[in-house]
């Protein structure tokens, strides 16, 4: 049994064995024949292909594509080992004189790969391209698109494709090989005709992988504008759509050291009626972008970084962002914003946004930053900075907020700019055990003339928050209530405490003022004229109502009858308080709270003045007494 198997190999191995040697021997002969042949026309190149051959086909490749008139005036070099190759050296590439002699660019030296078979034949055609320092000069026009070209094949390209079925269709008339190009040390200049402005790339570094023109792109391009490097990651299946201001699939990056950016799904550079995918950005130092970008904003100084992941998609006339997240600084949100772009109107951002716990200054911050950026008078003049051209809708909450040294939690609040108005409320806040709603709005005439802010806190913690401000000087310890009204006639982000004009009303419940010895402070009276307020400090005034009202102007506060009542004496003051200097211009009184008892606790005049938190205190004697006798 066995040794029929061994039978059944023998005979099918027998033949095999016998046409294998003949295989070899054919497949040897060949493959010497084909390396013959290759050397022998590396060999026999130079004598039956001409430089002037070549140069001549690069040449028409080049005005083929370009659709302008290839010009070369330095001596080609021909190369055949171990690729067929030429280098052309001062390549001018220029619109026909007659049609406006228009300059595209120049090449100091291009050099391509060539097929031998093909110049053979008398064809040329070309591969593997490389530009050393190219200058070129393109046009974007006034929807966003590239002028690549005069009338070549690439703009018959661009034109000609077709979106059908999901992809991209190119006439076969209109395909070309392509295949690798590479650029070195190259500029760009792309004149934007919409701001009438020129942006200009230097040490532009490319590797362009792109097979045919029906095919596929991937692109990394490293350029250097205003002294910062930028690389650019490029790919798509669509192209020429792509470049022709269509809906296409893209994979785009941007990378730097002021910016990081990437997107993912089906854009168009000239519209954003059909976008899809995800996109994210990082700004890890705000200030030092803006720097670089040329702008100079005030308020920025708080807003260090940003960044944004999203979904994005197009939705009606704008697009919509959905589980966005947020981070500016250490605030991070999740929500969902819209972009809204009506014809006519001024583009607008609205939304919600959640917090977790975030800091309230920076987007204060960019409230008064798109306040500086300036409104319509700006944009009628055809300035067309960022800040300028966007309205604000957006809803914020926060479980925890922080605005400075002030806490507050489970925070609804909303920041509006439209047109001529602009607004930021917290509608609803805790605030040191009691409430707090604010009002923030900047007025007409392009937001420098003035603003004004409205301040309420409801049955709050002074106690709690004079020792988170760690406040100097015998104040109020109470829960109380507080409104606040002031107005700037400067710019919000430019004024000083000089500048603020307003109202305050304060009122608590009962509550004590340490630092403050109602019976230390007749004694004193009694026996000098003068005397400091730590003299009678030994103590603290208890109280059951507290009242104040205070007009702010010209840096100071003027006080008028503040009503401080005790259960014994009550204390009353008026007068000026200069918070810029901590200056103090007062008259007060000490009295009985329950006239009843005024032979008791006789009515006690005195004047206030010095600096706070330690003042001098001054008797002032009533009519028909001596300062000393009661």
């Amino acid at each position: 049994m066995g040794t029929s198997r061994h039978r059944r190999w023998r005979r099918k191995i027998g033949p095999v064995s016998r046409w294998l040697p003949a295989f070899a021997r054919v497949s040897t002969v060949l493959l010497l024949i084909a390396l013959g042949l290759f050397v022998a026309l590396r060999v026999a190149a130079p004598y039956l292909i001409t430089t002037g051959f070549v140069r001549s086909g690069i040449e028409d490749a080049l005005s083929k594509w370009t659709g302008y008139q290839a010009e070369i005036e330095g001596d080609p070099v021909l190369e055949f080992w171990p690729t067929p190759r030429i280098t052309l050296n001062e390549v001018t590439i220029r619109q026909p004189r007659e049609s406006g002699d228009k300059l595209l660019g120049s090449i100091e030296s291009l050099s391509a790969d060539f097929s031998l078979i093909d110049a053979l034949r008398g064809r040329t055609s070309f591969h593997e391209f490389h530009l050393l320092r190219p200058n070129l000069a393109l046009t974007r026009d006034e929807e966003g698109l590239i002028d690549w070209s005069y009338a070549g094949l690439l703009a018959r390209a661009i034109s000609g494709v077709r979106y059908e079925n999901g992809t991209e269709v190119l006439d076969p008339a209109l395909d070309a090989e392509i295949g690798a190009v590479t650029v070195e040390d190259g500029t760009l200049a792309v004149t934007d005709i919409g701001s009438a402005k020129t942006f200009y790339f230097d040490s532009v570094t490319a590797d362009i992988a792109w097979p045919r023109l029906s095919g596929a792109i991937s692109a990394v391009v490293i350029a250097r504008i205003n002294g910062e490097d930028l690389k650019v990651d490029f790919a798509s299946r669509q192209p020429l759509l792509a470049f022709a201001g269509k809906s296409a699939e893209t994979r785009t990056s941007l990378t730097s050291n002021l910016l990081t950016a990437r997107f993912q799904g089906i854009a168009s550079i000239a519209r954003l009626s059909a976008v899809s995918g995800n996109i994210a950005a990082s700004i890890p130092d705000v200030p030092a972008l803006l720097t670089w970008s040329g702008k100079s904003i005030p308020g920025i100084g708080t807003l260090k970084s940003a960044s944004l992941e999203s979904d994005i998609m197009s939705s009606g006339s704008g697009l919509r962002f959905n589980d966005l997240s947020l981070s500016l600084n250490e605030a991070s949100a999740t929500g969902v914003m819209d972009l809204s772009t009506v014809p006519g109107r001024r583009p607008k951002i609205g939304g919600t946004l959640a917090f977790d716990q975030m800091n309230l200054k920076p987007f204060l911050d960019a409230f008064a930053l798109r306040l500086a950026a300036g409104e319509a008078e700006e944009i009628s003049k055809g300035m067309r900075e960022p800040l300028q051209l966007l309205d604000i809708d957006v809803r914020l909450s926060a479980r925890r907020a922080q605005m400075g040294l002030f806490e507050l939690s489970d925070v609804g609040a909303s920041m509006i700019v439209t047109g001529g108005e602009a607004k930021f409320d917290i509608g609803d806040s805790a605030f040191e055990g009691g409430e707090l709603t604010a009002h923030l709005e900047a007025t007409q005439r392009d937001f420098d003339g003035g603003g004004k802010l409205q301040l309420s806190i409801r049955d709050a913690d002074f106690a709690a928050l004079a020792e988170r401000l760690q406040l100097k000087g015998p104040l109020p310890l109470a829960t109380g209530s507080l409104d606040l009204d002031l107005q700037s006639p400067k710019a919000i982000w430019t004024t000083g405490l000089a500048d603020v004009t307003g109202r305050l009303h304060f009122w608590t419940k009962e509550g004590t003022i340490p630092g403050i010895d109602a019976a230390a402070l007749r004694t004193q009276a009694a026996e000098k004229p003068f005397f400091p307020l730590s003299a009678a400090a030994n103590g603290a005034f208890a109280f059951s109502r507290l009242d104040l009202q205070a007009d702010f102007a010209n840096g100071s506060a003027e006080i008028h009858d503040a009503h401080i009542a005790g259960p014994a004496q009550t204390l009353t003051l008026s007068g000026v308080v200069t918070y810029q200097s901590n200056g103090l211009a007062l008259s007060g009184s000490l009295e009985a709270t329950d006239p009843a008892k005024a032979a008791e606790l006789p009515l006690l005049p005195f004047f206030i003045g010095g600096s706070w938190p330690n003042p001098v205190i001054s008797p002032v004697p009533l009519f028909g007494n001596t300062p000393h006798a009661q």
